[in-house]
């Protein structure tokens, strides 16, 4: 449809400017959104604001007229079929939205005509790190908010304006942010970094210092195994973690942070919080800690008696014991009469002593224990590697410089203990689950601050053997570990007969698995031949009686389409998910439509590993079910 030649009539809001038939008119608004438009009509003298979202609207369809208007402000032109950015722009605009398009570059010729623009939307479109013209932005000084999320940019767009005050760049592949990244960004108020790839590795020590003013930062679903370092602290308001996989904070994360209003952990692999990482977020008002597994022992009797001293000037989130099992699925807070039995002024440190409360009829399990310390690294070493065997099993086994104790404290957990003569920097702690042969399955290993005499092993095998050993981490290959042996669950058995019995049990357990799968295996194929035999027959007999068309599938003589049901065939009840060609897609088993909820949306996101990763790391797993952290995101 060619608009040039439309009748004009007079808008009657507009005191005799004309308004083009196909939109609508009042003051300085222009509606022209949902028309299926594939040009824009010539447009009243006093247009401020244009809403042409939602048409057909490609380069062609913006007339060259449109460069001279010196009254429009805001265009709204997302949900269009733009696929380069827009040339013929008025130089008076303060606002472009063209989100969800296929714009693929920014040339710094287009941005050039528009040294007024204060709001840039470009969300959803195909805009890549190369993409971008070197200097691009150097002639819009005034650029206030960036939106580039949901592209294919790699890295941080390099040479943004300074004037920048919120920048989102979340779902995009960026892996490393190197220290020049935000060079120059000091009025940056807001940055949104959510669902890219980073890893505390690929962040450079000082990336977020420079962001003095910063009051703002979101770092969600990324891989991060702790905050990165050198966060600004002068103005930070909110910050947000959660759905990053770490399993532990610095004391000194949150140095400083005074201004701190809204701290979410949410969604991550945490055990403890150290004591005095909250002592400057005074003002402190929401803290949001859903979804970690928070042991609760004197370890946290400091976090304890903080969330009572604020009272209810601050609102916690999540804070619910997933351990030690007595305690599991109650709130941190009211554990105060618990919390009063640990020894010291906060449980963690130097005191080793615990309290023990009724487990069952007649024994005492110990509750209040220190909890898992640092993890630092976490990695899979390969088959092959042979730890040493201990002397002995259990109790304590001395190396040269080391004294260590291994004591099991539930069927799933063991608590390591250990003495040094001499400072260390940190020490490695490896642990091994025995089998036929010490050769056989996969180490894990993790680093302890040196600080730290005890570590909590949790999620181990039940009824099992483990061989741990510790050393210090030091350059020296020459340093023996000292090694102890011993045995999840009821590891103490007494001797005689009753131990006879342990092993027969064993025994008969371990077979139960392989016996386990035989049956079913056996049974899984029993009822594939009857359900063939029951096809043919019923095939044979719908032959016999020369009904070809459609069959009964036992659901109340109701009928259904076979190409619907395989979801072969479009219709309301398969859910199409965005991905690449080498994705995924989700099929709905009932024969329902789908009732989508604009406020329930559900997005699913795809993981992009870094082209600098090796063949390998494609977030696989390593044999015996270690993730290896150092090739996989997620």
């Amino acid at each position: 449809v060619c608009f040039a030649a439309i009748a004009m009539e007079t808008g009657e809001g507009d005191e005799g400017i004309v308004c083009p038939s196909v939109c609508r008119c009042d003051e300085g608004f222009v509606y022209c959104n949902d028309r299926g438009l594939s040009i824009i009509p010539p447009l009243p003298l006093t247009a401020a604001i244009l809403y042409l979202q939602s048409n057909r609207l490609g380069n062609a369809g913006l007339p060259p007229s449109l460069e001279r208007s010196t009254s429009i402000r805001v265009i709204y032109l997302y949900a269009n079929q733009l696929d380069e950015f827009p040339i013929h722009l008025p130089p008076s605009l303060r606002e472009l939205h063209l989100q969800d398009n296929n714009i693929r570059t920014l040339p710094r010729s287009a941005l050039a005509k528009l040294p007024l623009l204060e709001r840039l939307h470009l969300d959803d479109n195909s805009i890549s790190t190369v993409s971008i013209q070197e200097r691009a932005f150097s002639g819009t000084p005034r650029l206030r908010l960036l939106f580039l999320s949901r592209n294919h940019l790699s890295s941080i767009p390099a040479g943004l304006p300074a004037s920048l005050e919120e920048l989102r760049l979340d779902d995009n592949r960026i892996s490393t942010i190197p220290t020049h990244a935000f060079r120059g960004l000091s009025s940056l108020r807001r940055l949104v970094l959510d669902g890219n790839l980073l890893a505390n590795t690929r962040i450079a020590d000082d990336t977020f210092s420079r962001l003095s003013n910063l009051t703002e930062l979101s770092l969600v679903r990324n891989a991060l195994q702790s905050p990165p370092v050198n966060l600004p602290s002068a103005h930070l308001v909110r910050l947000h973690l959660q759905d990053n996989g770490m399993t532990h904070i610095p004391r000194g994360a949150l140095d400083g942070m005074r201004r701190l209003q809204r701290l979410d952990l949410s969604g991550n692999n945490l055990t403890t919080l150290p004591r005095g990482l909250l002592k400057d977020t005074e003002s402190l008002e929401m803290l949001l800690l859903r979804g970690n597994p928070w042991y609760c022992g004197c370890n946290l009797r400091w976090l304890h008696a903080w969330l009572h001293s604020r009272g209810s000037a601050v609102t916690v989130r999540g804070l619910t014991c997933q351990g030690p099992e007595p305690v599991r699925g109650q709130s941190l807070r009211d554990l105060t009469s618990l919390m009063e039995q640990c020894e010291g002024d906060n449980g963690v440190g130097g005191s080793q002593a615990v309290a023990s409360v009724p487990h069952g009829s007649t024994t005492t399990t110990s509750l209040l224990v220190p909890t898992q310390g640092s993890l630092f690294t976490l990695r899979a070493k390969r088959p092959g590697f042979v730890m040493p065997l201990p002397p002995g099993e259990g109790g304590q086994v001395p190396g040269e410089t080391l004294e260590l104790t291994v004591k099991p404290l539930s069927s799933d957990s063991v608590l390591v203990s250990w003495l040094c003569p001499q400072p260390a920097p940190s020490f490695r702690l490896s642990w091994l689950r025995l089998g036929s042969s010490a050769a056989l399955g996969s180490i894990t290993e993790t680093l302890v601050p040196g600080e730290r005499r005890q570590y909590l092993l949790t999620q181990l095998t039940p009824r099992s053997h483990y061989l741990i050993c510790l050393l210090i981490d030091t350059d020296n290959k020459d340093s023996a570990p000292a090694c102890a042996q011993i045995e999840t669950g009821e590891a103490l058995v007494s001797s005689g007969g009753e131990g006879s019995d342990k092993e027969g049990q064993d025994s008969e357990l371990t077979a139960l698995p392989l016996a386990g799968i035989i049956g079913g295996a056996t049974a899984l194929v029993s009822l594939l031949l009857i359900f063939g035999i029951f096809c043919w027959y019923g095939q044979r007999a719908g032959y016999m009686s020369g009904d070809s068309g459609s069959y009964s599938r036992g659901r109340g003589g109701k009928h259904y389409d076979d190409y619907v049901e395989s979801g072969t065939k479009k219709d309301t009840s398969i859910l199409e998910i965005r991905a690449p060609p080498a994705g995924f897609q989700m099929t709905a088993m009932a024969h329902q439509p789908l009732q989508s909820k604009l406020e329930d949306v559900t997005y699913i996101h795809t993981i992009f590993p870094s082209s600098s990763s090796s063949s390998q790391a494609n977030g696989t797993y390593r044999k015996g079910g270690i993730p290896d952290i150092d090739y996989a995101y997620t």
